[in-house]
This record gives C-alpha cells, structure tokens and sequence, in this order.
C-alpha cells in the first residue's frame, strides 16, 4: 500500500508537469494560433504523453520489469482508452454546460488523470 502511494505521489508530479504542458498547448494552440478544439486537445495529450511515458517509467514505476517496447504498447492503449473516454466527457459538457469550453478541457484532464494512473499501475507497468 506504501508503494501505491509514493507511485501516487510520484504520478501526481508527473501529472501536474503534464496538465500544465498539455494546457499551455490547447491554450496556444485554441486561443493564439485559433486551431479547432479537436485538433488543440490531440495535440496538447500528444506532447503531454511523451513526457509522461518517459517520467512515469523511468521514475514513478521504476521498479516495474516491463520492457520498453511493451510499456510504449501498453502506455499507448491506456492512452487512447483514457483520451477517448475523456474527450467524450468534454465533449458531453461543451453540450450541457455554459462555461467557456476550455474549463470542460479542465474538468476532463482531472478524469483522464485518476483513470490513466490506475491503468497505467494495473496494465502498463504492473510488476
């Protein structure tokens, strides 16, 4: 259970590095260059995920005995499951909700960020 934890802790920091990276790239990308939202969110998850797959497995489940090759399969089937569940919700919420569609990009991330976390510690890097 410690173990989870400091994994926990560990992703947190990972995934607070990602948050902000991913959304300074939909802000940019949205706000400044005026991309469309689809094309925003894929790319702020893309860069966000680069830097996730190297901290996680180098630093968060060092000790995992999952190769590379593997982990990136397995990371990239997490990531598609979590980042299509999550663009659903946003997607759900830009619907429903009457805020600024980029607050709904934020409302996701947190999903996305506990759903990927238990993924990533059950599949993609279990020991």
């Amino acid at each position: 259970m410690r173990k989870t934890f400091r994994q926990a802790a560990k992703y947190a920091v990972v995934g607070l590095v990602n948050t902000l990276l991913t959304m300074v790239v939909i802000y940019v990308m949205m706000k400044w260059l005026h991309c469309r939202e689809g094309l925003s969110n894929i790319t702020g998850y893309v860069a966000g995920l680069l830097n996730s797959f190297v901290w996680n497995k180098q630093w968060t489940f060092k000790e995992s005995t999952t190769s590379w090759r593997k982990g990136v399969l397995r990371f990239a089937l997490a990531f598609a499951v979590c980042y299509l569940l999550q663009w659903s919700l946003v997607t759900f919420l830009n619907g429903y909700l009457d805020i600024d569609h980029y607050y709904n990009h934020l409302i996701g991330m947190v999903f996305y960020t506990v759903l990927n976390f238990v993924l990533n510690k059950i599949y993609t890097f279990k020991d």
